[in-house]
């Protein structure tokens, strides 16, 4: 089997024009510490990272986020490459591999199973739409194309004397986002992930932590994360003092300037309620159960929306996977 050390891994992606950041060495080095392990293979001109989540009775679940990546494929290299993934799977008992491949609907990515065998899948574990920011033009441009109120919160919180720099403080995020989370009401990592993301990525360049300060207190936080061609708005925090202040304004503008700093093309905003793409921007705006006051947060800095291509699973265990199925029906798998 052609499996790949994290180093030469990279050294395959190096150069690649469109690999996503759950893709790279270093995430599936963040998921290995976490009750994953991470798996990297190529195989006639295709590759890909495999998690795999440790199960009861030594089976396991087998999934490949944002992937497989293409290089340069040969003829009949793609059934060569997705036997490999299935002999890895069968390898460590997966009951199912989850496959979310890395795309768009309407933009020429295939929408299809990614190879015979696979089917719909009923579960997502990565955000089905999200908001793309445009980063071309000049910084000038991309602020322009903002909506006016969030340009004028961005400048509010200015005058209202919120300064935003980096930190290294990963105890402050945490505890915002402790603080969100209960106000919010979503998941939040544990401070050692926190801290083993940012230690991977930062090291690299490829990562940055950002705070929202008023008077030397910390307002807000956030964790942004780059690749090649795409900034990512993974992890945000603030706290329930001096709201009024506006200090997520800045905050997001700052990392998305560290992004197009950076050369990303695009900033991806990270989640938002499938159903915004087909709603009415006046519905949008009175909806207040969920999460809709952060997709309007989000939406205000001028990105489209767009929807991931679906996700699928080919089954190793059938009576197990129905198991699963069952088990976690709409939740996430992290």
């Amino acid at each position: 089997m052609p499996v790949l050390t994290l180093p030469d891994w990279n050294a395959l992606l190096a150069g690649h024009p469109k690999v996503h950041l759950l893709q790279t060495g270093e995430w599936g080095a963040l998921k290995s510490a976490f009750g994953w392990d991470a798996l990297r293979l190529a195989e006639a001109g295709i590759g890909a990272q495999i998690l795999f989540r440790r199960m009861p009775l030594g089976m396991s679940f087998a999934y490949i986020p944002k992937g497989p990546v293409i290089f340069e494929p040969h003829p009949q290299g793609e059934a060569r490459f997705w036997q490999a993934v299935d002999q890895a799977c069968r390898a460590r008992r997966a009951i199912f591999l989850k496959v979310e491949q890395d795309g768009w609907e309407g933009e020429g990515a295939p929408v299809g199973p990614p190879a015979p065998g696979f089917i719909p899948s009923l579960q997502h574990v990565q955000p089905c739409s999200t908001l793309v920011i445009d980063l071309g033009g000049s910084e000038e441009d991309v602020f322009n194309r903002m909506k006016p109120k969030t340009r004028y919160n961005i400048r509010l919180a200015g005058r209202k004397e919120v300064v935003v720099r980096a930190s290294q403080d990963l105890q402050a995020f945490q505890a915002l986002m402790e603080v969100t989370s209960r106000r919010e009401a979503f998941h939040v990592h544990s401070l050692a992930y926190y801290q083993r993301a940012y230690d991977l990525f930062h090291a690299r360049g490829e990562c940055e932590l950002f705070v929202a300060e008023y008077q030397g207190r910390t307002l807000a936080a956030l964790m942004a994360f780059a690749s090649p061609s795409m900034g990512y708005y993974f992890y945000g925090a603030s706290g329930d003092e001096e709201r009024n202040r506006k200090p997520t304004y800045p905050l997001q503008w700052e990392a998305i300037r560290w992004a197009y700093q950076k050369g990303c093309l695009e900033y991806d905003m990270w989640g938002i309620p499938d159903e915004a793409a087909n709603m009415p921007e006046e519905e949008a705006e009175e909806r207040e159960d969920g999460l809709w006051g952060v997709y309007r947060f989000k939406r205000g800095f001028g990105g489209r929306v767009r929807r991931a291509i679906p996700a699928f699973d080919r089954v190793y265990n059938p009576v197990l996977y129905k198991l699963y199925q069952w088990r976690f029906s709409g939740s996430g798998t992290d």
